[in-house]
């Protein structure tokens, strides 16, 4: 079980990171067949979102690991993050009301742990 419940929409007593770590579960158990154990959500100063997830890799992405194939395993997972961008960003703009200016995204293939980051345009 992911350290935040898994889930859609912000519910009135749901904190806005709170939030966006419920949407990231979702959106990477929708994307990658299967979400984090582990997610959670920080402010990174006043317009920066990072956000941690851990234990996402499915089965096959964990026999690539296996076979040292981490180079490929990273690739491939970075070209679906990056597809998904949009389904990424909307969750934060939609906790934060304030629109994504740029997305980073990367991965340990070794640590199984991944690392979205949002840049936020100024209040």
């Amino acid at each position: 079980m992911p350290d935040s419940n898994a889930g859609g929409g912000q519910q009135a007593s749901e904190s806005p990171l709170q939030a966006i770590s419920n949407a990231m579960a979702q959106i990477y158990k929708t994307q990658f067949g299967r979400g984090p154990t582990k997610i959670r959500t920080f402010f990174a100063g006043p317009d920066a979102i990072v956000c941690l997830l851990e234990d996402t890799q499915t089965p096959a992405e964990r026999r690539l690991a296996e076979l040292g194939e981490h180079q490929r395993l990273r690739d491939v997972r970075l070209f679906f993050q990056y597809a998904t961008e949009d389904d990424l960003k909307r969750p934060v703009e939609e906790a934060t009301g304030r629109r994504v200016r740029a997305f980073i995204s990367g991965t340990d293939s070794r640590a199984d742990a991944s690392a979205e980051v949002f840049l936020l345009e100024g209040e």
